[in-house]
């Protein structure tokens, strides 16, 4: 099986090359722009190659039934509508952090909520665009996405295969990156269903199969790795008690660049499959065999 690799700033996805490790700030800048920098900061000196945000017009992306549900937050309380445009940046201050992910290095991009979110984004000129889990079936989004001609990152959580079938159909025309997701937040190890990295690269051959991963700890984002993921994104903070929905299921800074260090061993160790004698097994078999072939 070979997959096809994508382009995303200056880093190709695909197998054969580097692990594209996705920091996932999300909503856990809270709408703080120091935070939201620090986060940058984390993600760049991890070794990530990309920071990944979330994009949203709130009256058109908040669920009708949500909208007016009261939300306790650390600004009091208030409807969940005006909670969520309490935590959304404007033009300029994407642009800033656009400017500032540059300059540490990292690709950026967002997952857009609507479509005027991706004509938002498209005027911010971002590289890439992630299709979130909750977003899969939305037709017009991936339509919107799709007429970028931009790549694309689609997770697949919460969503079943004919689901998934529909969407990759939408993006059609679009270099695209399929990760295998399960939207349980923290995610137990027995909904991670690993095994799905396989089925879906053997459906979709040559999209290359990537993981978004939501567990606590580093073990199932790196099993991913080895059973072949090439692109691997965790949600990053600064604490996981600060507040937030996403901030438990999150990776601290020591924890992400824990995850990019042993990702890179583990590309190492993997090799290429052709069986051989290395260069550090002479001498213990010149000393241990005693027949010769």
């Amino acid at each position: 099986m070979t997959d096809t690799a994508v382009r995303i700033g200056s880093s190709l996805i695909g197998t054969g090359h580097p692990v594209y490790v996705i920091g996932e700030i999300g909503l856990n800048h809270n709408g703080d722009l120091d935070i939201a920098k620090r986060l940058i900061d984390v993600a760049a000196d991890s070794g990530a190659q990309a920071v990944k945000f979330q994009k949203r017009t709130p009256a058109i992306s908040t669920p009708e039934h949500m909208k007016n549900t009261p939300r306790q937050t650390p600004w009091g309380e208030m409807t969940y509508l005006e909670y969520r445009y309490r935590v959304e940046f404007d033009h300029d201050e994407y642009a800033e952090l656009g400017d500032y992910a540059d300059e540490r290095g990292l690709d950026w991009f967002a997952s857009p909520w609507d479509v005027p979110s991706v004509e938002f984004l498209e005027e911010l000129d971002v590289c890439a665009y992630k299709v979130a889990s909750a977003s899969v079936t939305d037709s017009e989004l991936l339509e919107a996405i799709r007429a970028t001609g931009k790549p694309v990152i689609l997770s697949t959580g919460m969503s079943t295969m004919e689901q998934i079938d529909r969407a990759v159909a939408a993006l059609q025309g679009s270099p695209l990156v399929i990760l295998h997701a399960t939207s349980t937040y923290p995610l137990p190890a027995a909904e991670a269903n690993l095994r799905m990295i396989n089925t879906l690269r053997d459906r979709f051959e040559p999209v290359p199969i990537g993981y978004s991963g939501h567990e606590p700890g580093l073990q199932i984002s790196l099993a991913a790795v080895t059973l072949g993921a090439v692109a691997v994104e965790r949600h990053i903070t600064l604490d996981r008690t600060m507040w937030g929905s996403d901030q438990a299921a999150s990776l601290e800074p020591q924890g992400l660049g824990h995850l990019v260090r042993d990702i890179r061993v583990i590309e190492e160790a993997l090799g290429d499959g052709v069986k051989r004698v290395f260069p550090g097994e002479l001498a213990p078999l010149s000393k241990l065999r005693r027949v010769g072939a």
